[in-house]
C-alpha cells in the first residue's frame, strides 16, 4: 500500500521538527521511513502504529541522536585528537599540580609556580574541555540535563578560583566563593536532584 500525501507530509513534518542540520541525512531518514512504513501498511498495519515502530527501530534514543553519531564518524580523527589533547592537559595539569604540592610540602624553590601552573591548567582549560565534551554528548538530552553539565562546570571552576585566591592570600576570593557556592545551590543542584529524580521513574 502507497503512502497518500497526508502521510508522507506527517512523516516529513515529523522529521523536520528534529532540527537536523546535515539535509542530506535528515532527507535520507524521511526516505527511510516512508519506505519502511509503506511496507508495513501493506501487510496490514496501521499508519502510526507503523511509524512509531521504525522510529523507534532506527533510533532508540531519538532521531537526532542519529545525526550526533554521524558527525562523530565524518569527525572522528577530529574529535579523537582533541580527547587525546584533552586529556594530556588534565594529566598534565595534575601531574604538575602534584609535584607543586610536593615541593611546597619540602620547601622547595619553585613550588608556587608549579602549583599554579597545574591548578589553572586543570580548572580553566581542562575542567571547560570536559564540561564542552560531556554536553556535545548530552545535545540530544533534556535541557535540564545540559544545564546541569553548564552550571556545575561554572560552579566548579569559580569555586576553585577562590581556593586558588585564598591560598595565594588574593583580594576577592570570598565574592568568589559566594559567587561559585550561588550557582552550585541554586543552580546546579536543582537541575542534578531533577535529572536524578527523572530517571527514578524511567
Amino acid at each position: 500500500m502507497k503512502l497518500n500525501s497526508e502521510q508522507e507530509k506527517k512523516i516529513k513534518n515529523f522529521v523536520d521538527k528534529q532540527g537536523f542540520k546535515l539535509l542530506e541525512l535528515r532527507d535520507d531518514i524521511e526516505d527511510h521511513l516512508c519506505c519502511v512504513v509503506e511496507s508495513d501498511l501493506k501487510r496490514g498495519r496501521t499508519f502510526d502504529q507503523s511509524l512509531r515502530d521504525a522510529i523507534s527501530e532506527l533510533a532508540p534514543n531519538g532521531l537526532i541522536d542519529l545525526e550526533r553519531k554521524t558527525i562523530f564518524l565524518l569527525n572522528s580523527k577530529r574529535i579523537i585528537m582533541m580527547k587525546k589533547l584533552m586529556y594530556f592537559i588534565g594529566f598534565i595539569g595534575a601531574l604538575t599540580l602534584t609535584v607543586g604540592v610536593v615541593f611546597k610540602i619540602l620547601w622547595y624553590p619553585g613550588a608556587n609556580k608549579l602549583f599554579m601552573t597545574g591548578f589553572l591548567l586543570l580548572l580553566l582549560i581542562f575542567v571547560p574541555m570536559l564540561a564542552i565534551d560531556r554536553y556535545k554528548v548530552a545535545i540530544a538530552k533534556t535541557l535540564s540535563e545540559r544545564l546541569k553539565i553548564v552550571l556545575g562546570c561554572v560552579s566548579g571552576v569559580i569555586v576553585g578560583l577562590s581556593g586558588l585566591f585564598k591560598l595565594m592570600h588574593w583580594m576577592g576570593a570570598e565574592v568568589l566563593l559566594l559567587a561559585g557556592a550561588f550557582i552550585f545551590v541554586v543552580g546546579y543542584l536543582p537541575f542534578l536532584f531533577f535529572t536524578m529524580y527523572r530517571k527514578s521513574l524511567a
